[in-house]
């Protein structure tokens, strides 16, 4: 079968009618309108054409088209496909780089047609070339744009920077995205991006509702624990915005996500760190109020216990209000409890360290138990004996303990086990409070009561307060306790929870440079009472009244000054003067204050300090002998016995 090629016949304007169409292309100006014979010459030239491409008619006309297009293009035989796409489908069109006159490059948008006549012969071609060089720049300029936005996102790591479609999937990616949620392009891309909300947040509808919220506020907002590919959580910063197109139509939503966890976990710390320095400035104010408190107190207590002690002696056998007495006398007593349990608290404490073993301690007390906990409590007890030693005033230790015990004993009014265990553990960065690094003996007392719940737990060490009933606890047991570990430069630590019980450690530094325990050596008998003269010193009218009387009730002659200043005219005056007995808290002059102003005079007299302070300022009176306040006459009779007798030793 032969093909063949379509007749054509010589161009002619008068045949293609090309002069009834020649206003028409003349008055157009945006555009090229030019015609081609059957072979590509140019055969007309409109003004258009002139100035795009720098030809003037008389220049171009009868010259072949394809010198319009490059080099690189006339090599390739562009111009001739052209024409042949042109004659085989009826329209050529195309955009591409065309060259004007001088050389000069522009992009053009070229559109090419066959003409033929009523015969079907082929005329030549209609040619429009627009020049979109300017159309061109600005969409080359907005390529380069959003290449270099993309590659910015891209670039970003410390961001999760990501498009969603209006539906909530995901449509692109970005490296900060990949590297904070675990997923790369090709695993996330079209899924839903609940996918990292938790569990709990999507049947809450979370996911949904952010949407919700871009979409009507115009910006969606929030912190919160988001999932990573592997299942590990991490609080995270979001921020979703919506993506609308020039008519006001939703495209999607544009979503920022950065990983805040470690913002967070800092910030976190910071408050952990203003709430702990708060309750420590709390502690330490209440400590302040409650320490003076009981000062106060207990130099009315000295007064009371003293008054009533030397009225019962004044009084008979028989003498029908010797009950009353004794009945104010064990509510002295008591109110003395209290206020050292107050000092316990605050810290100012007299204290009486000795060398100890804890494991000694608590066996020694397994009987006062037995009797105190009643047949309900299961007593359960390990403390081994290879501890090491500790320096502590047993007595008080004892009773930090015995409180720690009777609060297990009252969580469990059901009975249960009650565990005492003591272990030596290194105290360090990883401890869970803050102490100097070392070695403690940990003694514990743990119960299976009912627990505390966390606002309880934080308000446990506070003194007077109290979850126990009305007239059931005073709300100064663990706060005594607080105070004497603290004291010790040890802790109390509390760990509980509801229905979980409650388990009490006191941590106690081990004793430095010290392998055993001393025993306590026997009292030596009290000498032989002899009547001194004493010189006692109170600025409290009550106390100075009531130590006097007791000191004259045991036989000793005294003068009294209530004010250190009085007290050293006093002891000018004086012939003879064997003690002094003083106060220390008093305005003007301390008591350790005249007391170094005796020494500067009379080295050798002997004096006792009458305190309910254990910390005096800047570490003052060390070695002086004390005396704790309140205190009975036998107390006032035994430090004054013991005091003479050492100085007696030493003459």
């Amino acid at each position: 079968m032969t093909v063949h090629a379509p007749e054509v016949l010589p161009f002619s304007s008068e045949r293609a009618d090309g002069n009834s169409f020649r206003p028409l292309a003349e008055g157009v100006l945006d555009y090229a309108v030019y015609m081609l014979d059957p072979a590509g010459n140019v055969v007309s030239w409109n003004s258009a054409a002139e100035r795009f491409k720098g030809y003037s008619a008389a220049e171009i006309v009868g010259s072949h088209f394809s010198c319009f297009y490059a080099e690189e293009d006339r090599r390739s035989g562009l111009p001739a496909r052209a024409l042949d796409l042109a004659l085989r489908e009826g329209r050529f069109e195309n955009e591409g780089w065309r060259v004007r006159k001088d050389g000069t490059r522009f992009w053009a948008h070229v559109v090419m047609e066959p003409i033929r006549g009523p015969d079907g012969m082929l005329l030549g071609f209609a040619k429009v070339t627009r020049d979109l060089t300017r159309r061109r720049a600005a969409e080359e300029q907005l390529r380069r744009s959003q290449e270099e936005t993309r590659l910015l996102v891209q670039s970003v790591t410390d961001y999760g920077i990501y498009m969603l479609d209006p539906e909530g999937n995901v449509a692109t990616w970005n490296a900060g995205a990949q590297r904070i949620k675990g997923y790369t392009a090709e695993e996330i891309v079209g899924q839903h991006f609940s996918r990292f909300y938790t569990e709990e947040d999507r049947a809450a509808g979370e996911p949904q509702r952010a949407l919700a919220t871009a979409v009507q506020e115009g910006r969606f907002e929030k912190e919160g624990w988001r999932v990573r590919r592997d299942g590990t959580r991490f609080w995270a910063s979001a921020v979703i915005d919506p993506v609308r197109g020039p008519d006001g139509a939703l495209l999607g939503f544009a979503k920022v996500t950065r990983d805040i966890t470690e913002r967070r976990d800092a910030q976190l710390e910071l408050e952990r760190a203003r709430e702990a320095l708060f309750q420590s400035q709390k502690m330490e104010a209440i400590g302040q109020l409650t320490g003076g408190v009981a000062h106060d107190f207990n130099n009315l207590l000295t007064a009371v216990i003293g008054s009533l002690e030397l009225v019962r002696k004044r009084l008979s056998p028989d003498e029908k209000n010797l009950l009353l007495i004794d009945n104010a006398m064990q509510a002295a007593r008591r109110g003395a409890t209290l206020t050292q349990r107050m000092l316990a608290f605050a810290r100012r404490q007299e204290l009486d360290p000795e060398l100890a073993s804890v494991a000694a301690l608590v066996a020694g007390m397994t009987t006062l138990f037995d009797h105190t906990l009643g047949p309900a409590i299961v007593l359960d007890v390990d403390c081994p004996p290879s501890l090491a030693p500790v320096r502590v005033d047993v007595n008080q230790l004892e009773m930090a303990l015995l409180n720690l015990v009777v609060n297990a004993r009252d969580a469990m009014p059901r009975g249960g086990t009650i565990a005492i265990s003591a272990a030596e553990v290194e105290a360090g960065p990883a401890s869970p409070f803050p102490l100097p690094s070392g070695r403690y003996v940990r003694l514990s007392v743990r119960d299976q009561g009912h627990g505390m719940d966390a606002a309880t737990l934080a308000r446990a060490t506070e003194p007077f307060f109290t979850t126990k009933g009305v007239g059931k606890g005073t709300g100064l047991g663990l706060s005594m306790v607080h105070g004497l570990a603290e004291q010790l430069g040890g802790r109390l630590q509390l760990e509980s929870g509801p229905g979980a019980g409650t388990t009490a450690s006191l941590w106690i530094p081990v004793a430095a440079g010290a392998d055993v325990p001393t025993q306590r050596s026997p009292s030596a008998p009290a000498p032989e009472a002899t009547s001194l003269h004493i010189l006692a010193v109170d600025d409290d009218a009550l106390i100075l009244v009531n130590t006097a009387a007791m000191l004259e009730d045991l036989g000793h002659e005294v003068t009294t000054a209530y004010s250190g200043h009085e007290a050293l005219s006093a002891l000018a005056r004086m012939k003879r003067v064997d003690l002094v007995v003083t106060d220390q808290a008093m305005p003007g002059m301390t008591g350790t204050e005249l007391i170094a102003a005796i020494r500067r005079e009379r080295p050798d007299l002997p004096i006792l300090l009458a305190t309910g302070y254990a910390e005096l300022p800047n570490g003052e009176g060390t070695g002086i002998p004390r005396l704790n306040k309140p205190f009975l006459q036998a107390h006032l009779d035994q430090a004054i016995a013991e005091l003479m007798r050492d100085r007696n030793r030493s003459s």
